[in-house]
């Protein structure tokens, strides 16, 4: 591991708005730099996409980019991101997803020259490697599709990089489903660290070659995944809250590998990654509702330098298209973040810490999230070994300060709850440190037909 100190030690300056690491776009938005910008990420409504519906395809994108630009003008924004997640068939075929790039970002280009309203595009191909099974993480033609896209779509116009990578998905989903914490930090620890190596190392040299912005990942398909289902009362909520941080380890390495930030909103893994590294952060809370439900609502802010919401569909609500409206929610929210900021430290603290307190006491996944809790968890991440040292350290923190705010009554306690935490813990501290070992213990328990181990280099 690169980093072994914090950027970022004092929870009050693991704040919204501020990263040690501001970074600096060519139209002029700076993340970390004292704003708070909107992201807004949106999709289609159900349909066909190829190239005989790529009329239709292109005309919802334009009326999108076009109305939420209308909208952020109109309510004064400091600027915009607009992140473009591709559909399935837009990677597939590279060159849909790049016409598609292009024509956002001349929208984008037009608004910037005329009216002077910053944005940029966050350009996010979708992982269409684990569409295959069992997927090929190296050598998959999927792969290069990927990485067309990222180019293609760099040089259209699309400046931030970034993606939802899925290296170690074909293990983690069973070990979610099972609730098996060891083979969840393996499939994170070993299986995610090793593709990002692989999968960051070209994204960053793509961005590099394009004079673009090699923004981050996410564990969306990891830590998410766990949140929903614990949502849903399929597994324990400590379990994804533990499950959260043991992915932090695995999206580091995007950093390690040149990754600047903003990181990807939707995996909540930012504050850990702001608090290591001092990147800007995307975060996502109550306005994430319109794809899934969660309890982060409001401590998802606490440290955001963008704020999103999650992918909305084109359709029409009563007040507008539903993109339109969620440009306007977010707008409403970030302004408040940036007169907190406008009125100095105090106000900035004051809201930080309503912000934390609001979700705190409800939920193990929001009182992992807590500044506070987020720099000592990173403390002793930044402390491992390796990567499987450092995720079992993360976890075990995460565990302790759980387990003690249960006792305290700062968190809701839940005998259903407090049931795994001897058990967490007991799983975790078997974990061997040395990933040799580690892989001889694991082999035996995963099915071999869901992975080729030799896609992971090893």
């Amino acid at each position: 591991m690169k980093f072994n100190t914090l950027a970022i030690t004092n929870p009050e300056e693991l704040i919204f708005g501020y990263a040690t690491k501001p970074v600096t776009t060519r139209r002029g938005l700076v993340f970390g730099g004292g704003l708070v910008y909107p992201e807004l990420n949106f999709t289609l409504p159900s349909m066909s996409i190829n190239k005989e519906t790529l009329p239709e395809v292109k005309n919802h994108y334009q009326e999108i980019i076009k109305g939420s630009l209308e909208k952020a003008l109109h309510l004064y924004s400091e600027g915009v991101v607009f992140e473009f997640e591709t559909l399935t068939e837009m990677t597939h075929c590279p060159e849909i997803g790049i016409e598609l790039v292009k024509l956002m970002n001349e929208l984008c280009e037009e608004y910037y020259q005329k009216y002077g309203l910053k944005s940029e595009i966050r350009l996010t191909p979708n992982d269409l490697r684990e569409f295959e099974r069992p997927p090929k993480q190296r050598t998959s033609e999927l792969l290069n599709k990927m990485l067309e896209l990222f180019e293609g779509g760099a040089l259209a116009g699309g400046d931030l990089l970034s993606i939802e990578s899925t290296g170690g998905k074909e293990i983690s989903d069973e070990a979610l489903l099972m609730c098996d914490i060891k083979q969840f930090i393996f499939s994170q620890s070993v299986l995610g660290v090793r593709d990002m190596k692989m999968l960051w190392g070209k994204i960053v040299d793509i961005a590099r070659r394009t004079n673009k912005i090699a923004g981050g990942d996410t564990a969306c398909g990891f830590g998410n995944t766990a949140m929903v289902l614990a949502e849903k009362k399929y597994i324990p909520k400590v379990f994804a809250a533990v499950a959260r941080i043991a992915t932090v380890t695995r999206t580091l390495v995007a950093i390690e590998e040149g990754a600047v930030g903003p990181d990807k909103d939707c995996g909540y893994e930012g504050p850990f990654l702001k608090a290591i590294t001092g990147t800007p952060i995307s975060m996502e809370g109550k306005t994430s509702a319109c794809a899934h439900t969660s309890p982060l609502g409001n401590i998802a802010g606490a440290c955001c330098d963008l704020w999103s919401n999650e992918s909305v569909q084109n359709i029409k609500l009563l007040a507008d298209f539903a993109p339109i409206v969620y440009m306007e929610q977010l707008q409403y929210d970030v302004r408040l973040f940036n007169q907190a900021i406008k009125e100095g430290k105090e106000s900035m603290i004051m809201l930080q810490r309503l912000l934390v307190n609001s979700d705190i006491s409800f939920d193990p996944q929001a009182f992992v999230l807590a500044p506070k809790n987020v720099i000592a968890i990173s403390q002793e991440i930044v402390k491992g070994t390796n990567y499987i040292d450092a995720a079992k350290r993360g976890c075990l923190k995460g565990i302790e300060l759980i387990e003690d705010a249960m006792e305290s009554g700062l968190l809701m306690d839940d005998p259903k709850e407090t049931a795994w935490i001897s058990m967490l813990k007991d799983d975790i501290f078997s974990i061997p440190d040395d990933e040799s070992k580690f892989v001889e213990e694991i082999l035996p328990t995963i099915d071999p037909d869901k992975v080729i181990l030799s896609e992971y280099g090893l």
